[in-house]
Order: C-alpha cells, then structure tokens, then sequence
C-alpha cells in the first residue's frame, strides 16, 4: 500500500441541503464520496431551520457509514458546518428544539453578514433556552456531530469565535450565559481548530479532529491566496472574499468586512449572501424555469434583486425583498434562467468594487460549479475568468486536511493549499459585454444601500 493511499482521511460538511462526505489520500485524491440530502424548513418568511436530530446527528453518521470500510479505516475524521447553528439537547445529546440557522430571526439581528459581530448565536441562545428550559446542553451543528460520532460534545475555537460575545476569544463568558437562563457547564467543550478532541467510535477508531467553520474549510483548499483573487463560493449560501494585502485594508467597505486570510499578509473582504443556492432553486422551481433551455438573446433577459429573505452583506437587511424587473412579453422562462444566474454575478461585482482592488480571477468552488450556466453568468457578470476548482465539496476536503493535522499526519492548515486544483477556466463571453453593463446599473438600482 503506496503512503497516500494509507494515510486517508475523511471530511465531513453539514450544510444547509445536505450533509456531504469525502475520503481523500495524502495528495488530497478523492477516492470515496457521499452525500446525505437533509429537509431545510422555512416555517415563515424569517425563519430558517434544520430538523437538528436529522441533519446534524443522523447525517454525519450516515454520510461515514456510506464511505464503507475507507470511512472505517480513516485516520482521521474532522467535521465542518454552517454557521451560526444552534439547537438544545437532552442528556443523551439528542436534539429537542429546531436547529436554528443563519439569518433566522430568533437570533435577534435576522441577516447581519458578520457572525462574529451579529450576536445571532447569543439570539439563538435566549430563543432555545427559554423553549427548553431543562435542556442538558446548548450546540451548535459541530458539536452535535462531534457527541454522535465521538461520544463527546466539542467545539473548535474557530467556531466558537462566532459566538462572540458568548466566547471572549480565550472561553465562554459566564455572566453572558447567565444572562440567558443557562450556565457555561451546558456549553460543548472548547478544542482549538484542527485539535484531536476524541476517536470515532471509541478507542482504536480514527482521530476525530475538533472541527471547523465549513467556509473557513472551503478556502484553505481552494488556492485563492493571492491580491487579485477572489474566492466565491457557490452553495445555499453566495460566499465572497476578495484577496487584498493587510495593509489595503480599507477602514469602510460599504457593509463588507475584511477577516484575515490564511496566507500570511493578506486579508479577506467580502461576506455571505443570499443570492446562492436557496435563491437560485427558488425562483428556478417557482416560475418553472427548471428545466428551460438558456436564452441567447443577450439583450432581452430581466434583472433580479435576489432577496426573497433578506440579505446579508452588504445590505445586511432581513426585510428586503425579491423583485424581478423589466420582464416583458418577448421573454419567457429561459430569460428569466439566465437573470436568476446573472445575480450571483452582479453579487460578486459589488464586492470586488467595494474592495477597491482590480481583480485577476475568480476562484470558484461548491457545489454550484457543476452548473455550467451559473459558472457562466458569474463569468459574464464579473468580467473575469473563472477557475472552478477540482473538487467541488470544498468544505468536506478542507475538513479531510484537518483531520490530517489532527491525526499528526501535517503539521499546519496552513499546508492545505497545495491540495488546490482546478479542473476547467471559463471565461467571459465579449458578446453579452455591453448588455450585462447595462444590467448590473440597473441591478444597483433595484439593490440600493
């Protein structure tokens, strides 16, 4: 057995659709997959939640178990989530509130982008609390699946820091638990990121590693780690970050807020929003433009503000709504294809222009860089070449390089971004130049600050 092929490790991203996993050899191959689909529940127009025992319990265990005897066999284990989550358990770490969401707004501010800034999680905290006033304990996705598959509920730091003010960057704050009705005991133990917190099943299974943000996963593998990059992220959620030297920083972003980046010098500028998967299912699904062949009339497709839940950065507005403009008679559902694509697009224009840095190319990585149109449009919108990277379940192969460092295998996440790989580069289409100007103006328009 070569060394690659004997050091496998698996990662493990629960996201908002579904939970995906990924074996990956030492020179970051693939060589097993699975994905555990999961119910996203909008019960109102602000809300946004998980069946927690369903997603975040049951789905990690499921999506290892589907891996077979590689999972088995792993040396290592490491889980990624969305972030902020939060749900109450019982004793036996089993989820009995909703697994609330970002932007839900039970966590007070709705759509804030910063979750080290919002105080949705302490939001979400006071909510689930006072549901569950006899819970044993209060966990995020990590922590629920790091209980189930390791017997122990964990925390990595990295998330923890989204929790702010709740964790003061060295533990948990008790006068602010307290302030909720709950004491820092029923808060998951804090590990630091890419720390091994236990073994999987029990003694003699693999390193379980203490976990992580899944964005934060996503880019240490994604190879956007240059001034002039920019890394998108195309699942549920619309992520952005545009590469920018520290000392470029700008001290007002418009609604855009810089976090540093793995690789040292740099700084990422940007932030979620939701203009991703969820819109782009709901308003393919909703007006019946699933399955429409794509216009090829440059000029005639409409323009979304893709807000049907507010947004995030940089509007940072719950309340915002959808608008689809200047829809006319000659188009039908293939137009509005092409304008439900073409916002991620102007999404990611708005942000590299806040930046106020020229960039070289996009990197794009999730799930979404298997649709060819969307890839396109984000190209067309941008102006820019888009690299799609090699493996699109970016989190899990993140997570799968922690694991590796909680196994001992590496010495730093730093490392991880000689797994990045990219499979295809789509460029800009000149012909659809002049009429995507004309829309992202309009685009503005209709997404005003």
């Amino acid at each position: 057995m070569s060394k690659a092929a004997s050091e496998i490790t698996v990662g493990i991203d629960i996201g908002t659709t579904s939970v995906k996993a990924v074996a990956a050899d030492a020179d970051g191959n693939v060589v097993a997959r699975s994905r555990v689909p999961h119910r996203i529940l909008v019960t109102a127009p602000d809300r946004l939640e998980h069946d927690a025992g369903e997603a975040w319990r049951r789905g990690p265990e499921q999506a290892l178990a589907e891996l077979g005897d590689v999972g088995r066999e792993a040396r290592g284990v490491s889980v990624a989530a969305m972030v902020p989550s939060l749900t109450a358990v019982d004793e036996a770490g089993i989820p009995r509130t909703p697994g609330l969401l970002y932007g839900d707004a039970r966590g007070g501010t709705g759509g804030s982008g910063n979750p080290a800034q919002s105080g949705e999680l302490v939001g979400f905290l006071h909510w689930s609390a006072q549901q569950y006033p006899d819970a044993a304990g209060f966990w995020p996705a990590q922590a629920v699946a790091n209980r189930a598959l390791g017997g122990e509920a964990v925390l990595d730091t990295s998330t923890a820091a989204t929790a702010f003010p709740l964790f003061d960057w060295r533990s948990w704050d008790p006068a602010v638990a307290s302030a909720a009705g709950i004491t820092t005991d029923q808060l998951p133990r804090l590990v630091p990121t890419a720390a091994e917190c236990g073994r999987v099943g029990g003694p003699g299974g693999p390193v379980l590693a203490s976990g992580c943000i899944d964005a934060l996963a996503e880019q240490i593998v994604a190879g956007a780690d240059a001034p002039g990059d920019v890394l998108v992220i195309l699942g549920t959620t619309l992520i952005i970050w545009v590469v920018i030297p520290e000392t470029e920083v700008p001290k007002d972003a418009g609604g855009y807020y810089p976090i540093p980046h793995t690789a040292s010098g740099n700084f990422l500028l940007g932030g979620p929003s939701n203009a991703g998967g969820l819109f782009v299912n709901w308003a393919l699904d909703g007006l019946g433009a699933r399955e429409a062949a794509p216009t090829t009339d440059p000029g005639a497709v409409p323009v979304w503000a893709p807000y049907p839940r507010g947004e995030r950065s940089p509007l940072d507005d719950p309340s915002r709504r959808a608008v689809l403009a200047d829809l006319d008679l000659t188009q039908g559902p293939g137009a509005v294809r092409r304008a439900t694509f073409e916002a991620s697009g102007f999404v990611t224009r708005r942000a590299i222009e806040a930046s106020g840095r020229s960039a070289r190319r996009i990197v794009a990585t999730g799930g979404g860089t298997r649709v060819d149109e969307w890839v396109q449009a984000l190209a067309d919108g941008t102006g820019l070449p888009v690299d799609c990277v090699a493996v699109p379940e970016g989190g899990a192969l993140g997570s799968a390089f922690l694991a590796r460092v909680a196994a001992g295998l590496e010495e730093s996440m730093l490392d991880a971004r000689r797994w990045a790989r990219v499979s295809r580069t789509v460029e800009p289409e000149p012909r659809w130049n002049e009429a995507m100007e004309d829309r992202y103006r309009r685009f503005l328009e209709l997404s005003p600050r």
